[in-house]
């Protein structure tokens, strides 16, 4: 599982040997040099990691994926967005989804409002936590029209009880741009909707993410 905290910082002449096994023959030493830089920030490791995005194991690419969420940078993310866009594996989807949240790119938001419509439920999951982590960060409010749209159709019809949680939990991390009066119109629905999951969705613990996430538009 990829680490939330601070990454570690590792003694500077490791981390040639590391990027040097992104490179070896043997795909289980890829697959851990591409887990070590996880956790730590090394900027020259970035060239490396795009290549194992196209590894022929799957392990590798999972890694890679996690990895460049880590390491991110502008002018690889139309990089993630292409691969995800071709990428077969769910659980690489998931880590590129993970890594285009990370990048706070605008550019990033349509992908990401497909993903939620349309994917896996891990990745439905995961793009919906995505587009309140990357929304909170966006300048230009009228960008999360369709993002917003999407998640609460998600609040509303998802079957996973989790992904509906995700995507209550990604609409109250929107609250400060919801006050924005290019976004006036959004805030009535989404608060609409946040009173009816905890009025009428069958589980427990959705209903109280969208207690959570009402509470935070009202503040």
């Amino acid at each position: 599982m990829v680490s939330s905290q601070d990454p570690p910082t590792p003694a500077p002449d490791l981390l040639p040997e590391l990027r040097q096994q992104l490179g070896s023959s043997d795909p289980v030493e890829r697959m851990r040099a591409a887990r070590f830089f996880c956790d730590v920030e090394d900027p020259a490791a970035i060239p490396q990691l795009l290549t194992l995005l196209a590894d022929p194991c799957l392990l590798v690419r999972v890694s890679a994926a996690y990895a460049l969420g880590r390491n991110s940078r502008a002018d690889i993310v139309p990089i993630l967005i292409k691969t995800f866009q071709q990428e077969w594996n769910g659980y690489v989807r998931k880590g590129l989804v993970w890594a285009l949240g990370n990048s706070q790119d605008p550019r990033a938001l349509p992908v990401l409002a497909a993903a939620v419509q349309d994917d896996i439920a891990a990745v439905r999951l995961w793009a919906a936590s995505a587009i309140g982590q990357l929304g909170a960060k966006v300048k230009t409010p009228t960008l999360l029209h369709e993002p917003i749209q999407i998640l609460l159709r998600g609040c509303q019809t998802d079957p996973v009880a989790a992904v509906r949680s995700n995507c209550a939990w990604a609409l109250g991390q929107l609250h400060p741009l919801l006050r924005d009066p290019q976004l006036g119109e959004w805030r009535q629905q989404v608060l609409e909707v946040l009173v009816q999951m905890q009025e009428r969705d069958p589980d427990l613990s959705v209903q109280e993410d969208a207690r959570q996430a009402w509470q935070k538009l009202q503040s």
